[in-house]
C-alpha cells in the first residue's frame, strides 16, 4: 500500500514505517527498553554478592537498586519536556549512548559510594528513554497496529524483570557482578546505531520554551529528599534520626510548592494538567500501586531465598523468574485484541490472581520445595499480563499524539517512584517483622523449658557441645523469624492487591486513545 505523502501530515509527523524498517525499529526500541528495565532488576539477586565485595551490609547494598530508581524517577516526568525541547529521536539516541557509558563506569566501581553515584547517573540518563521509546514506537506504527505495538512493548517490559534475576544470578555465580553492567555496552551501541539510522530524518517537532528552573529545582529537591529518607531510614531508625526528619520535611515542603507552581507556570517541566483526566488518574495510580506490590515481591523474595533459605544467586533467579513465562506469551495476544477486552475486568481478575498467590506464598515455611516457591510465580505471570496492558491503555485514553511522551513520562514516573518506595518500605517491614518474631520466639528459649532441654539433649547426642547447641538454636530461630517476617510482607501485599479492585472500576469508558488505538469497555 502506498504511504500518504509526508506534506499532508502535521509538522513533526511522518508516514508510518513498514516492512523491514518497522521490524528493525521495533527490535531497536525493544532492546533499549529491555536494557533499561533489566537494570532495575538484574541487581536484585546479586545484592548480597555486591555488598560483600564492597564491604557493606545487604541492606546498604539495596542502595544500588533504589539509587537507580530515584534518578530515573526524577527525570521520567521531564521526558515530555526534554523530547519537545531537543527532539524525541535525539533524546532517545543520546540517552542510550550515555546509558552505555555509565553502565561501564558501574562495572568499574570499587566502592559502594562510587557504585551508587554511577547508578544515579545511569538512572538520570535512562529517565527519558522508556517514555520516549514508547512515544516513538506508537508514532511510527500504523494506527491499526498500535495495539499490537503496545503489546510488543509490554512484552519487553514484562520479560526484562523476569530475565533480570536469572541473568543476574548466572553472571554473579559464573563471572562476577561487574558484568551485570558490562553487558549493556555492546547491546546499547547496536540499539543506538539502528535507531539513529532509522529515525534521524524523522525527528519530532522541536518547541523551544523557557526552562522552568523553579519547577525543576523543586522536583529534584522534593523527590531527592524523599528517596534519601527511604534509602537511609532503615539504617538510622527512621524518625529517631534528625537527618531523616529534615529530609522528610524538605521533601514535603518542596513537593507542596511544586504542585501549584507547575499548575500555574505557562511552561511547566511536568504537565500536571493530565491529572484532570479521570482515566489517567485511575490508570496511573492503579499501575503504580500494583507495581509497588510487584516490586516488593521482586526485592524481598530473592533476598529471603538467599539470606535465609541458602539459595545461590542463580537458583534464586530461577525461583522468581517464572512470573514472566506465561506473561511473555500473553502480552502480544492481549495487545492485538486490546479493543475486545474489558479493561476494568481484566485487572480485576489479575489482582485476584496476585492476591491469592501471595496469600499462598505467605503460608510457606523454610522447608518449602523449589516447586512450591516457583509455582506461585508462574501463576502471577497470568495476572501480570492481565493488568499491565489494560491499565496502560486506560492511562492513554484520549491522549493526543503530541502528549504521548508527557503522559508516558508522568505515568512511568509514578510507577518508578512506587517501585523505589517499595524497595525501602518492604525491606524495612521485613526486618521489623523478623525482629518482632525473633523476640517472640526467643522468649520460649529458657533453661527451665522442657522443649529446649529436649532439643539440646538431641543435639548433644549428635555431638554438639552446650555452646554450639545454643548457637545452632539461635540460627534456627533466626531462620524461622526471617521466614515469618517475609510471610507478613507477602500477606500485606496480598491485601493491597485486593484493595485495588474497586479503584479500577472508577475508570470510565470509552477507552479509545488518540495515540494508541482503540480500547475495550
Amino acid at each position: 500500500m502506498a504511504e500518504a505523502p509526508a506534506q499532508s501530515l502535521e509538522a513533526g509527523e511522518y508516514p508510518p514505517l513498514r516492512g523491514f524498517k518497522l521490524v528493525l525499529l521495533t527490535i531497536a526500541i525493544a532492546v533499549s527498553s529491555f536494557m533499561e528495565i533489566l537494570d532495575m532488576t538484574i541487581v536484585n539477586v546479586s545484592v548480597p554478592s555486591i555488598a560483600g565485595s564492597l564491604g557493606v551490609s545487604p541492606s546498604e547494598g539495596t542502595w544500588a537498586i533504589s539509587s537507580y530508581m530515584l534518578a530515573a524517577a526524577v527525570v521520567q516526568p521531564l521526558a515530555g519536556w526534554i523530547g519537545r525541547r531537543f527532539g524525541e529521536v535525539r533524546t532517545f539516541v543520546t540517552s542510550i549512548v550515555l546509558f552505555v557509558i555509565f553502565s561501564a563506569i558501574c562495572g568499574f566501581a570499587t566502592t559502594m559510594p562510587m557504585l551508587i553515584l554511577a547508578r544515579l547517573m545511569q538512572g538520570v540518563v535512562s529517565g527519558p528513554m522508556m517514555s520516549v521509546a514508547q512515544a516513538l514506537l506508537l508514532r511510527n506504527y500504523p494506527v491499526h497496529l498500535r495495539g499490537l505495538a503496545l503489546g510488543l512493548w509490554a512484552m519487553v517490559v514484562i520479560l526484562a524483570p523476569v530475565a533480570g534475576p536469572i541473568l543476574g544470578g548466572w553472571i554473579t555465580d559464573n563471572l562476577s557482578w561487574p558484568w551485570l553492567f558490562y553487558i549493556n555496552v555492546p547491546v546499547g551501541i547496536l540499539a543506538a546505531l539502528a535507531s539513529w539510522w532509522l529515525l534521524r530524518k524523522r525527528e519530532s517537532q522541536k518547541v523551544k520554551v523557557p526552562v522552568d528552573i523553579v519547577g525543576l529545582v523543586l522536583l529534584v529537591v522534593g523527590v531527592g529528599s524523599l528517596q534519601f529518607m527511604l534509602d537511609n531510614g532503615n539504617e538510622q531508625d527512621w524518625f529517631a534520626s534528625t537527618e531523616i526528619v529534615v529530609a522528610a520535611v524538605v521533601s514535603v515542603v518542596a513537593l507542596a510548592f511544586f504542585i501549584p507552581w507547575e499548575l500555574t507556570d505557562p511552561h511547566p517541566v511536568v504537565d500536571l494538567h493530565l491529572f484532570k483526566r479521570r482515566n489517567f488518574v485511575v490508570g496511573a495510580l492503579s499501575v503504580s500501586v500494583a507495581y509497588f506490590a510487584f516490586s516488593g515481591i521482586n526485592v524481598v523474595y530473592p533476598l529471603w531465598l538467599q539470606t535465609t533459605l541458602g539459595y545461590t544467586s542463580t537458583w534464586a533467579g530461577f525461583a522468581v523468574a517464572p512470573v514472566g513465562i506465561v506473561a511473555l506469551f500473553m502480552a502480544p495476544v492481549i495487545g492485538k485484541n486490546i479493543h475486545r477486552i474489558n479493561l476494568r475486568a481484566a485487572p480485576t481478575i489479575a489482582f485476584c490472581i496476585f492476591s491469592t498467590s501471595l496469600y499462598l506464598v505467605s503460608t510457606l515455611t523454610d522447608q518449602a520445595s523449589f516447586e512450591q516457591l516457583a509455582l506461585p510465580r508462574l501463576v502471577q505471570g497470568i495476572g501480570l499480563a492481565l493488568f499491565f496492558l489494560p491499565l496502560n491503555q486506560i492511562v492513554m485514553s484520549g491522549v493526543s499524539s503530541r502528549e504521548l511522551a508527557s503522559a508516558a513520562g508522568l505515568s512511568n514516573f509514578l510507577r518508578t517512584i512506587a517501585g523505589s518506595i517499595s524497595t525501602a518500605v518492604c525491606i524495612w517491614m521485613w526486618n521489623d517483622r523478623s525482629d518482632y518474631h525473633h523476640g517472640v520466639l526467643i522468649e520460649h528459649i529458657t533453661p527451665d523449658s522442657l522443649a529446649t532441654a529436649a532439643y539440646q539433649s538431641q543435639l548433644a547426642g549428635q555431638g554438639f557441645s552446650e555452646g554450639l547447641s545454643f548457637a545452632y538454636i539461635e540460627r534456627v530461630i533466626g531462620i524461622q523469624a526471617s521466614t515469618m517476617g517475609a510471610n507478613d510482607v507477602f500477606l500485606m501485599l496480598s491485601v493491597l492487591y485486593l484493595m485495588l479492585i474497586p479503584f479500577v472500576w472508577l475508570a470510565k469508558p470509552p477507552f479509545g486513545a488518540a495515540g494508541s488505538g482503540g480500547g475495550g469497555h
